[in-house]
């Protein structure tokens, strides 16, 4: 039989914890604290302005209410 075609596992392992794991869900918790805070320090845009939330302002709504977008003529 092909070593290749073979389902069986080729190593066998065993790991047994005891007080590790606690430390290990321990320390896993403490680094997701300090990646979410990480993230949330991190990923707010600081110069981003307040208008682009709300929207266009009323003096913007004017000015495209004159002045309406060009339409391209098609080229045939």
């Amino acid at each position: 039989m092909n070593a290749a075609t073979s389902l069986e596992p080729r190593a066998k392992a065993t790991l047994v914890l005891g007080g590790e794991s606690f430390t290990l869900a321990a320390m896993r918790e403490k680094s997701m604290v300090i990646l979410k805070e990480y993230i949330t320090k991190h990923n707010v845009p600081n110069d981003v302005p307040d208008e682009s939330i709300e929207g266009p302002s009323d003096e913007e709504g004017e000015a495209l209410a004159k002045n309406p977008p060009k339409k391209s003529k098609k080229q045939k």
